[in-house]
């Protein structure tokens, strides 16, 4: 299963949830997207096999990933 974590400012939630799903779920393929570098670096920290920043690598990896998380901010 592809999860999506998707993050901005300093990567603070995102980090948290990458490091939750890693631990919690070993064999998911973690895939970390933030608006800065700061905070794709934390979420790749915290676990996540792949990490991207930008709006581009959001659109291109919504596409792929079978369950997208992250702040509430990212459906408005």
């Amino acid at each position: 299963m592809r999860v999506l974590v998707i993050d901005g400012q300093g990567g603070g939630l995102g980090r948290q949830l990458t490091a939750a799903l890693a631990a919690g779920c070993p064999d998911i393929e973690l895939t970390a997207v933030g608006t800065n570098s700061i905070a794709a670096s934390a979420m790749l920290k915290a676990g996540a096999h792949r990490a991207a920043t930008g709006e581009n690598a959001v659109v291109v990896n919504c596409r792929r990933a079978d369950i997208i998380v992250g702040p509430i901010g990212i459906v408005i």
